[in-house]
């Protein structure tokens, strides 16, 4: 017997592509907007939401049945506030220098709209199992959208990848700086962000026409 069955793959797959919690649902573009200057945030963003995510989610449909329905958003953000809280005590431990990086943004987790969506529209109704594979699902969803902006604005506005110079040298005029190429010091702003990101809407759309709101 198959470990996933094809709706439990579908809870994985789909917010990957046609039900992308940032390109469809448009939750979670304060952070895809803030912390995608560089590649490493980025990544390191969507591996805390990976966590919260995930385990929150389980933690919820573990206690759906005895969570009192008028409280239900408080024990939510008591659950998420405390997921968070571990991710940020792990970064300051062990990459303290991208914990400042990241700083207030790592709070805002807890406020992250995917994550209270996820709470209230899935795993309030439903088991751990199915639960945890919605959590890791929507995260991966929003993380691979956040290293995909975070991979073009480091690349075309620094020049480099995870802080090392993929381009050349833009002072010593190596690489394809040679040929009188300049960084892009526009995409290290957050509106550019959000042009990477409608750019991205724009691709899948266009590959995907049901994709496409009718007036």
């Amino acid at each position: 017997m198959a470990l996933l069955s094809k709706k439990d793959t579908g809870l994985i797959l789909d917010p990957l592509a046609d039900n992308n919690p940032i390109t469809i649902q448009v939750l979670g573009i304060c952070s895809a907007l803030a912390i995608t200057a560089e590649l490493k945030a980025s990544i390191v963003m969507a591996i805390s939401v990976l966590f919260v995510l995930g385990l929150g989610n389980v933690v919820i449909s573990l206690m759906r049945n005895i969570i009192p329905s008028k409280i239900r958003i408080i024990v939510q953000l008591v659950v998420v506030a405390a997921l968070v809280i571990i991710v940020d005590q792990v970064l300051k431990a062990f990459a303290y220098e991208l914990s400042k990086t990241l700083s207030v943004f790592v709070g805002l987790i807890i406020t992250n709209c995917i994550i209270m969506g996820r709470f209230e529209a899935f795993a309030l109704g439903n088991g751990p199992w199915k639960s945890f594979l919605d959590g890791i699902g929507n995260a991966a969803g929003y993380g691979l959208i956040l290293v995909i902006v975070g991979f073009f604005r480091e690349l075309l506005g620094s020049g480099t990848l995870l802080g090392f110079k993929v381009l050349g040298d833009p002072i010593s005029k190596t690489g394809i700086y040679a040929i009188g190429y300049e960084n892009n010091g526009f995409m290290l702003l957050s509106p550019m962000a959000l042009i990477v990101v409608g750019i991205i809407i724009w691709v899948q759309r266009s590959r995907n026409k049901a994709l496409i709101e009718e007036n």
